[in-house]
């Protein structure tokens, strides 16, 4: 799964319709721009937990450190106090993550929901800029945020 694949997903489905698109293109298009983000950091921790592709490494370990990250857990974790230690674009990423889960949760199941175009649009611009600015990090800090939203936190 390739995030920015689900970006331009996204963008097709907004742009799909001549005018204004439908609803369920809207729910669609952040549904994938959320999934996008997810995808994005789940790929970082296995890569920078297990080795990229050029690594030599465990295909079981890598897909198991990839799908280890948790939609919840990873949300709570986006939003204790600690987030703020990070470099800005980890936090960015994380405030951004936290609000796309949200607005995926209301547009997968809330029936009353009314999406416009502006803020799909705007919603999946902003997800692939913090995608991008957390690329930019050095591997050392998404090292540290791999563990942070994929292991538990024990008492000292």
């Amino acid at each position: 799964m390739q995030p920015l694949d689900l970006i331009a997903s996204a963008n097709i489905l907004v742009a799909s319709c001549k005018g204004k698109p439908s609803q369920v293109s809207l729910r669609r298009a952040t549904s994938s721009a959320y999934y996008a983000m997810f995808h994005c950091l789940a790929r970082s921790c296995a890569d920078l937990l297990v080795g990229g592709m050029n690594a030599t490494r465990s295909k079981h370990a890598w897909r198991q450190t990839y799908r280890a990250l948790e939609h919840g857990f990873t949300k709570s974790a986006c939003k204790d106090g600690l987030i703020t230690k990070f470099p800005k674009a980890i936090e960015d990423f994380a405030n951004t993550f936290v609000t796309m889960q949200e607005k995926r949760h209301a547009a997968d199941y809330d029936p009353a929901v009314r999406l416009t175009k502006s803020e799909v649009v705007a919603d999946i611009k902003t997800t692939e800029q913090a995608m991008k600015e957390f690329q930019k990090v050095p591997a050392k800090d998404r090292r540290a945020f791999a563990a942070h939203v994929l292991f538990k936190k024990r008492p000292a």
